[in-house]
């Protein structure tokens, strides 16, 4: 008898236990998906190129006073002066594909797409590409990509202006 008490004892202690609060679930980007939040931190503000390295060359300079916006719409602009230039963004909840994880993490395999339609001699066309995320924030997005045709690392960070 006390074996069958200790075991029923034992049963809702436990129970207790694995019952604790989360308190993320007050956190309404909770059911997001992480394409879905980092959509959303793409679109609230306005950025700028803050580091572009592509294949070991700072490129970061060719961009300078360039102002990027990602719409909701899936548009993307870039605004400098009189100067725009017009694109199209995206991010694919891309779990299912690590091969094309180049940032080596692959718990987080999404794709941050970016497009624009440039000659291949504008500045511009460097930055099109499927970028992996390695760390975003409210303020910062760091990507990156292994270049398919030399193998060289590129790297692009936007801050938030």
């Amino acid at each position: 008898m006390k074996i069958g008490n200790l075991i029923i004892v034992a049963s809702l202690i436990l129970g207790l236990i694995s019952c604790e609060s989360d308190d993320s679930s007050d956190d309404q980007s909770s059911n997001l998906t992480s394409a879905e939040e980092t959509m959303q931190i793409a679109e609230a503000g306005t950025w700028q190129i803050t580091r572009f390295i592509d294949s070991g060359d700072d490129e970061t300079g060719d961009f300078s006073g360039f102002e990027f916006s990602f719409n909701p719409d899936g548009t993307l602009v870039a605004v400098k002066g009189s100067l725009t230039v017009d694109g199209v963004w995206s991010v694919d909840d891309d779990d299912s594909n690590s091969s094309s994880d180049d940032d080596g993490n692959s718990s987080d395999d999404d794709d941050f797409n970016i497009f624009f339609n440039v000659p291949q001699t504008n500045d511009f066309e460097d930055l099109n590409d499927d970028w992996d995320i390695v760390s975003i924030s409210a303020n910062k997005m760091e990507l990156i990509d292994v270049s398919g045709g030399n193998g060289g690392t590129d790297q692009l960070t936007f801050e938030k202006l």
